[in-house]
Parts: structure tokens; C-alpha cells; sequence
């Protein structure tokens, strides 16, 4: 007697197990489902909008547009053709840029005080030399100018 009524606790534990596990799977699916629908009906709305926009396109316009786009991209080249940079100039701002190999290694080492933050020092006479060469390098180019 005690066998059938544990028999049949037990079966009717597995029938409530089954029953509340369809109703976790209907759930699970259901809200699966309803998210694609949202997220597909949101990506209809884009093509829906995307296809309108290309459908408003006017093709002798925007040829129109790109004609005049490429003439005046020809033209620029043309201009530049004419009137090209002025590299000397530019090669001397560099120049007054940029420091002798001599200057960044001495600039790269760097000499400590008492205890303080480390200081990094040139000789005066390179330093007054590239003064004089900067100034130099000015005065050219204004003459250029």
C-alpha cells in the first residue's frame, strides 16, 4: 500500500515537472519569437525607407552634380599644374626644424643637480651657432618671398 501511494506521488511529480516544463518552453519561445518579429519589423521599416530615398533619387541631377564635381576637380589639378609648391621654402622650415645629430645626442643626455629634477644642457656656443643659422634661414626666406 505504501509502494502504490509513493508510486503515484511520484508520478503525479513528474507529471507537474512536465506540465511546468512545457509552460517554461511555451514562454521561452514565445518571447523568442516576439523579439524577432520586433527586430525584423524594425529592419523592414529601414529597407522600406532605404528603397523610398533610392526611388527619389533623380539620375539626370546627380549625373549633372558629378559632371560638375569632375570639372572641378580637373580644374584644381590643373591649377596646381600651373602653379607648383614651393619646396625650397619648405625644405628650409625644416631645416630650421629639425636638430643636428650632435644636438639630440646632447639633448638626449642629461646631467643631474643636487637632488632635484635632472636638467639637460647645451653648449652655449652650438646654441648661439643655431640661433645664427635660424636667423639665417628667416632671412632667406623673406628674400624669397
Amino acid at each position: 500500500m505504501d509502494a502504490t501511494r509513493t508510486t503515484r506521488q511520484l508520478e503525479e511529480t513528474i507529471d507537474n515537472f512536465e506540465k511546468q516544463k512545457i509552460k517554461d518552453i511555451k514562454t521561452i519561445f514565445s518571447e523568442f519569437i516576439t523579439i524577432e518579429m520586433l527586430f525584423h519589423g524594425k529592419a523592414l521599416e529601414v529597407y522600406t525607407a532605404a528603397y523610398q530615398n533610392i526611388q527619389k533619387i533623380d539620375e539626370e541631377e546627380d549625373l549633372e552634380i558629378s559632371v560638375v564635381s569632375y570639372l572641378l576637380s580637373l580644374q584644381q589639378v590643373f591649377r596646381n599644374s600651373l602653379y607648383p609648391p614651393d619646396y625650397s621654402s619648405r625644405l628650409d622650415i625644416v631645416r630650421a626644424n629639425s636638430k643636428s645629430p650632435l644636438q639630440r645626442s646632447l639633448s638626449t643626455k642629461c646631467v643631474s643637480g643636487t637632488g632635484q629634477v635632472p636638467t639637460c644642457r647645451l653648449r652655449k656656443d652650438q646654441q648661439a651657432d643655431d640661433d645664427e643659422e635660424e636667423d639665417e634661414d628667416l632671412d632667406v626666406t623673406e628674400e624669397e618671398n
